[in-house]
C-alpha cells in the first residue's frame, strides 16, 4: 500500500483497496468525459490513481479512465445531438459560454471530425470538441471510436509521463 493511502481517513483508504475502488474510478472518468467533474483537473486523474491504487493496476486504470471518459463523452455528445445549442447554453450545469462554443465549432467545420481525438489528446482543449460533433450529427459510431482514440492517447501520455517521473526522480 502505498505511503498516500496510509494517511488517508480509514473509510477512504478501506475504499480504495476494495472491489469498489474501480466502480468509484469509472463514475469518476464518467463525469470527467462529460465535463461535469470541475473539482479536479482530468490531467491528474490517471497518475491519482496509479498513485491511490497502484502502479501494478496501470492496465485496467487505462481500460477504465477510457471507457469512463467515453461514457461521458458520449452523453455529452447526445444531449448536444439532440438537445442542440440552445438547450445546452440554457443549462446551469454546462459551464461553456457561447463563444468558446463558436471557437470550437469553426474547429470542426474546418478539420472535420478528426479534430475529435486530436483534441481529446491535448491538454486543455479536452472534450471540446464533443458538442460541436453532436450539433454536426457526426454518427454515433464514428464519435465514440474517435473519442476512444483520442481518450486513449491523452490517458496513456499521462499514465507513461508518471512513470517515467519515478524513474527520473529514483
Amino acid at each position: 500500500m502505498s505511503s498516500v493511502v496510509a494517511e488517508l481517513p480509514d473509510f477512504l483508504r478501506e475504499l480504495l483497496v476494495s472491489d469498489f475502488a474501480f466502480v468509484v474510478l469509472f463514475f469518476v472518468f464518467v463525469l470527467e468525459g462529460a465535463m461535469l467533474l470541475y473539482v479536479a483537473p482530468s490531467e491528474l486523474l490517471v497518475p491519482g490513481a496509479l498513485i491511490l491504487v497502484g502502479e501494478a493496476y496501470l492496465l485496467p486504470i487505462l481500460g477504465i479512465a477510457v471507457l469512463g471518459a467515453t461514457i461521458g463523452q458520449f452523453a455529452l455528445f447526445l444531449l448536444a445531438k439532440r438537445g442542440g445549442r440552445e438547450y445546452l447554453l440554457s443549462r446551469s450545469w454546462f459551464r461553456i459560454d457561447e463563444a468558446k462554443i463558436d471557437r470550437f465549432d469553426g474547429w470542426f467545420d474546418r478539420w472535420g471530425p478528426l479534430v475529435v481525438p486530436a483534441s481529446n489528446a491535448m491538454l486543455f482543449t479536452r472534450g471540446m470538441l464533443t458538442v460541436p460533433a453532436g450539433f454536426a450529427e457526426m454518427s454515433s459510431r464514428r464519435f465514440l471510436v474517435l473519442s476512444a482514440a483520442g481518450t486513449l492517447v491523452f490517458e496513456g501520455a499521462l499514465a507513461a509521463l508518471y512513470l517515467l517521473s519515478g524513474q527520473v526522480l529514483a
